[in-house]
């Protein structure tokens, strides 16, 4: 039986990933670390530590006997520009950490997720493939690129088998996020849910590649189970389900709340978002390990909607 810890469980992706492996492994099976206090109605298995504190990870995977980490904790791409040298240490010197425990402890796999951050301005911008020039602009991006490498680098020096998929933009009705540049997304749907306007914080042409919960959950647990023998890429497998513009969003939500209001008004994210690819090129995930997603625009913001208004309106 697998026994599996998920850093940063409170999360945006956490938080849902926990749920389903509890689904599929047991709930006594899996458990949830975060550096915050859960709700006082959290179900499950759950303890507080710092991916910055090696001791502590040490004596979680040690007491409940650990075999597969999933490695979520981080420090995302907005709040790591407002606070660089917190990104740093939680990025790269929490999945150090992680790393070394997980080599002393033989840890069966480690699941690290990268992100579309680790691309810069002069990146592809359509269809951008796994192999290209690496040179991001920003802290958050920084350190996934060195993560990335340091997965690479303790799967072929020392065998451990750390594997990795770089996110777009996610968007889920769960858990709001945390303060990434694809966050507008989520809040407008909210926004719309609520009846209130929203300002977006990019310019209405603003595409990037984006990918529902349901379908990121998939991908992360569907990349864990792997055969190991048929990945090509450890740590940098581009995944994806879609690409949009802001506008395009907003025009898709007004097709089922018609009097959604949303204006565009860019901030210093905008600059963070022109610096990304609009398309990713998956195909490598598709052919190695069977990736497809299951939602697009159209379904996912059918979706979306059904399911804040059951959470914001409960009575109605």
């Amino acid at each position: 039986m697998k026994r599996i810890m998920v850093t940063g469980a409170l999360g945006q992706i956490g938080s849902e990933l926990i749920v389903k492996l509890r689904e599929k492994y047991g709930s006594d099976s899996v458990l949830a670390v975060d550096y915050r206090v859960p709700d006082k109605d959290y179900a499950g298995l759950f303890e507080l530590a710092d991916v910055r504190d090696r001791e502590a990870l040490d004596r979680l995977v040690t007491k409940y006997k650990i075999d597969t980490i999933y490695h979520l904790a981080a420090i995302l791409s907005a709040k790591g520009e407002s606070n660089p040298q917190l990104a740093f240490e939680t990025n790269i010197l929490g999945l150090y950490n992680v790393l070394e425990v997980g080599l002393k402890h033989r840890i069966e796999r480690i699941i690290v997720p990268s992100s579309i951050a680790v691309f810069g301005p002069d990146a592809p911008k359509e269809n951008t493939p796994v192999e290209v020039a690496l040179q991001p602009t920003t802290m958050y991006g920084i350190t996934k690129v060195t993560g990335e490498l340091l997965g690479n680098y303790y799967y072929h020096r020392f065998g451990l088998d750390v594997r990795g998929v770089r996110l777009p933009g996610i968007i889920s009705s769960e858990t709001l996020p945390g303060g990434g540049t694809t966050d507008y997304a989520v809040e407008m749907f909210y926004a719309a849910v609520k009846g209130e306007p929203y300002v977006c914080f990019v310019r209405a042409d603003t595409v990037l590649p984006m990918m529902y919960m349901p379908d990121c959950i998939k991908a992360l647990i569907q990349l864990a189970e792997a055969d190991g023998s048929n990945l090509r890429y450890r740590c940098s497998y581009n995944v994806t389900a879609m690409s949009f513009s802001a506008g395009e969003l907003a025009d898709a939500i007004r097709e089922f709340i018609p009097d959604f209001v949303c204006e565009f008004k860019p901030d210093h994210r905008q600059k963070i978002a022109d610096a990304w690819p609009r398309s990713l090129d998956d195909s490598a995930a598709r052919e190695d390990w069977g990736w497809q997603p299951d939602y697009d625009l159209k379904s996912m913001t059918k979706d979306m909607i059904d399911k804040l208004r059951k959470k914001l309106h409960p009575s109605k």
